[in-house]
């Protein structure tokens, strides 16, 4: 048995080391069969047979604090654009992963359970139908059609359904008894594409989500004086606020200062809306992956904009909702209007797609469409440093239809990279980067299990633990940071570009990003993404000797832990002078073990030091040459 397991790990570490060195990527059997049938294509771009359904959503919601149960009914005529007939759509149920026994990966606090989500009535075409009620059967629930869904025909799908809202509050649930946070509140038709057929994953609670592309009109029903932010245009706001409340909310959506639409003597005086027992906030919203919905008696609310499309003029309102007791937030809306206009002008310096965000005081750090669930902090640096975060994702995955549970690198990923690029304006380049060592790097470099060096493209809901979270944040954003090193700013904001121009409001997969980069490039680009996000490599890069040469030195530089990073060189003269060379990842693509530095000079070299920064090394005894217990050459 040993001597099987030990020829296996052999033939493993093969297959990866060749790998790691060829000019394919490893692909696997459902996505190599996606580019055969033409929804994909080898240069990037979408197939010419590339296709995705999707679904027009009108849904209620009744919510009447502190009364904790939420009522629903919701009608969804789904078209199928594919060219299979589906028989049994999958439905999701996200919230069940309240219930008792539910699978989740990690344990669940007894405010945490309910009796989930119930489903009081099911209609398939207004045919009342039963709806499937296994107790085993928690988050994905299959149904049956009585009359199978033909290609490019539709199906209307309704449901009456109500759950008790969690008294903890994670992503969703329970803020304080008045105010509550609804996010993945209704059933909904998962996601079918040309890759995976039906998304039948579980939510695990800890992963991420999968979406598609949706019109969205959803109502909810509020007590008087309760205010809802949420994703989407807010209809005929003069009909729900009072005239003084409506007016600065109007004035908000196009000023450059903050402007307080909702303060603590207004809602003191109880007169935000209008004077109805109950009140219906109707949002819409088109060509978006998912709605999520704030609402409270006693939070403030601030408002202010900015022009994120210079082309049209176009502004973006930037939106802040909390209890003033929380002194960050007060500078809330200021960060998340700052950062609207450093995303959409400088990375990925896309115009922010949308009419707003809305940064809602919780306890989760989570994104959704045009909104963020932020707790407080006491360092408003660190709100700041969150904000931005949770409104990055506004590019991936929501403007670019990942599919998180999977490849939660594609957004994770990113949103870590544009979070490090504009913490190096905001608090300069040396503190950004602490927090990026801090929070994104060090726990995976310096962790030598093997759950760590898990290749990053490995399928996210195959996986958990820390190797995981790494995968998902730190390791792939220093592979975007360092293939943004390799082509330089230039040329990676064109492959950026075009990759965004032609996935958002589609599924991309990590091939199409890769081979799209590639493609724009006009580089072979496979040796990168081989190492980086196939290989079970990490960053430890070393110097090995340094020789004279006729023309001054060679320092041999090696490659100990397979990631191909960029790395600073710092040489110190005998004269007392220094120079310190930049070098990005290409000098690993012809060897990606070893590389030799020609400095040509006539000082002598005292000393030679490695410096990677951010791309922190696994073993930094090895990045000093001579080594410290050694003197002279």
């Amino acid at each position: 048995m040993r001597k099987a397991f030990l020829f296996f790990s052999i033939v493993i570490a093969c297959i990866q080391t060749a790998q790691s060195q060829s000019s394919t990527l490893y692909m696997p059997r459902d996505v190599q069969q996606a580019f055969k049938k033409g929804t994909r294509s080898p240069d990037g771009q979408p197939g010419k047979n590339y296709w995705q359904n999707y679904g027009r959503y009108s849904i209620t919601v009744t919510a009447l604090p502190p009364e904790r149960t939420i009522k629903g009914t919701e009608t969804i005529l789904y078209i199928n654009n594919s060219p299979d007939t589906l028989r049994n759509p999958g439905i999701k149920l996200f919230l069940n992963i309240h219930k008792p026994g539910a699978p989740r990966n990690g344990g669940a606090a007894p405010d945490y359970l309910t009796s989930g989500m119930h489903i009081d009535k099911f209609m398939e075409n207004d045919q009342v139908k039963p709806f499937r009620s296994d107790p085993f059967v928690f988050t994905e629930v299959a149904v049956h059609l009585t009359d199978p869904l033909l290609p490019h025909d539709s199906v209307q799908l309704s449901f009456d359904w109500h759950y008790e809202i969690s008294l903890q509050s994670g992503r969703e649930g329970m803020i304080d008894s008045t105010t509550y946070f609804l996010a993945y509140f209704y059933p909904r038709v998962a996601v079918f594409d040309d890759y995976n057929g039906w998304d039948r994953m579980n939510f695990m609670d800890s992963h991420e989500f999968y979406s598609d592309f949706n019109d969205y009109t959803v109502t909810l029903k509020v007590p008087q004086n309760f205010i809802v932010w949420g994703t989407g245009t807010l209809q005929d706001p003069g009909s729900l606020l009072q005239p003084a409340v409506f007016n600065r909310f109007k004035e908000s959506m196009n000023a450059d200062q903050v402007i307080h639409i909702v303060t603590k003597e207004d809602l003191a005086a109880k007169n935000i809306t209008k004077a109805n027992t109950v009140n219906s906030w109707q949002f819409k919203a088109s060509n978006i992956p998912d709605m999520a919905f704030g609402l409270s008696d006693h939070f403030v609310w601030d408002g202010t904009s900015v022009v994120v499309d210079d082309a049209t003029q176009r502004r973006a309102s930037a939106q802040a909702a909390y209890n003033d007791t929380a002194a960050d937030y007060h500078h809330v809306a200021s960060f998340a209007r700052h950062s609207l206009d450093w995303l959409s002008h400088h990375w990925p310096g896309i115009p922010y797609p949308y009419e707003k965000t809305t940064v809602f005081q919780g306890f989760a750090g989570m994104e959704y469409p045009m909104m963020a669930n932020d707790e407080a902090y006491h360092d408003t640096t660190f709100s700041r440093f969150v904000a931005e975060h949770e409104i990055a994702h506004t590019y991936m995955p929501f403007y670019m239809g990942i599919n998180e549970t999977r490849y939660g690198f594609m957004d994770e990923g990113w949103a870590t990279t544009f979070e490090i690029l504009i913490g190096r304006e905001d608090l300069g380049v040396e503190k950004a980067e602490e927090f990026y060592r801090q929070f994104r790097v060090s726990g995976w470099i310096n962790d030598p299990s093997s759950t760590e060096d898990i290749p990053i493209v490995s399928p996210g809901d195959a996986l958990t633990g820390p190797g995981f979270g790494n995968n998902e944040y730190g390791k792939a954003s220093l592979g975007y940071l360092a293939m943004k090193d390799l082509l330089g700013d230039e040329l990676f904001k064109k492959c950026l570009h075009a990759y965004m121009d032609r996935w958002h409001g589609k599924h991309p997969l990590p091939w199409d990003f890769f081979n799209t980069f590639s493609n724009i490039s006009g580089k072979n680009l496979n040796w990168f993404w081989n190492n980086w996000f196939f290989s079970n490599g990490y960053i430890d890069l070393g110097i090995q000797e340094v020789k004279r040469s006729g023309t001054g030195y060679n320092i041999s530089l090696t490659n100990i832990g397979g990631y191909p990073a960029p790395v600073d060189v710092e040489i110190r003269y005998t004269d007392g002078t220094n120079e310190k060379k930049h070098l990005t990842p290409a000098i690993w693509e012809k060897d990606p073990k070893q590389s030799i530095l020609a400095v040509v000079t006539k000082k002598k070299i005292e000393s030679v030091k490695l410096e990677g920064g951010i791309f922190m090394d696994a073993d930094t005894s090895n990045n000093q040459y001579p080594a410290v217990d050694k003197k002279g050459f």
